[in-house]
């Protein structure tokens, strides 16, 4: 099976990622693992892809479809593989179609996980962390006995800049935008599945191995 995974901040993409691994056996291939895998491993593509990284610049669209093309490649992706992160945009996805049927192999279902901006707001503006201790914690999820209060030192919990509510939408709408044509794209393929990622985690993904169990029989 192969199959390229998608959802907003928050949607609790890693989790159905680990669930999918865990129980059809196929790699999980994040675009930063890629990259780490080819710079250490010291390919052509990994040297030059560290080389842009290095002066803190974008790693060019070919330099990354490249890595994304070796990895594909590797013997542990001949019963399928799980994309995460890629690809980001339609000329990547064009691309992916490219490297898939020079692999005679073709992408099954790209499963978008679907939850509400609201509630992702919700989830991604609720951690708090202690200052003294570093303890984490989650006003919805996992909230602290005593509001503003770490259970385990007593100190004082704080709000990281990067879970404030103007940085958490802003990283929506950037995700939003981003993602959009790509949905539309795969769509127009016929290979997008939306799952309802609002649910309890495993019932989502009773609803993805649903989909999954026909590409096995």
């Amino acid at each position: 099976m192969n199959l390229v995974l998608m959802g907003l901040p928050g949607a609790g993409k890693g989790t159905q990622a680990e669930k999918i691994v865990e129980k059809y056996g196929v790699p999980h291939i994040s675009t930063g693992d890629m990259f780490r895998a080819a710079m250490k491993d010291e390919t052509a593509l990994g040297l030059k892809a560290k080389s842009y990284m290095d002066k803190g610049e974008l790693v060019p669209d070919e330099v990354t479809i490249g890595i994304v093309e070796e990895r594909l490649a590797k013997a542990d992706c001949a019963e399928g593989f799980l994309l995460d992160g890629f690809p980001r945009t339609v000329a990547q996805a064009e691309a992916l179609e490219d490297i898939t049927s020079s692999l005679n192999r073709k992408i099954d279902y790209v499963i978008n996980v679907e939850v509400n901006q609201d509630i992702l707001m919700g989830r991604l503006t609720g951690r708090r962390i202690c200052k003294s201790c570093g303890a984490t914690y989650h006003l919805e999820f996992n909230p602290p006995a005593s509001a503003d209060t770490c259970d385990r030192c007593g100190g004082e919990l704080y709000q990281r800049a990067d879970d404030n509510a103007e940085t958490v939408q802003n990283r929506l709408d950037v995700n939003v935008k981003q993602t959009a044509p790509l949905l539309a794209f795969y769509s127009e393929k016929g290979y997008l599945k939306n799952i309802n990622g609002q649910q309890d985690i495993n019932v989502v993904f009773e609803d993805i191995d649903e989909l999954l169990k026909g590409l096995r029989n």
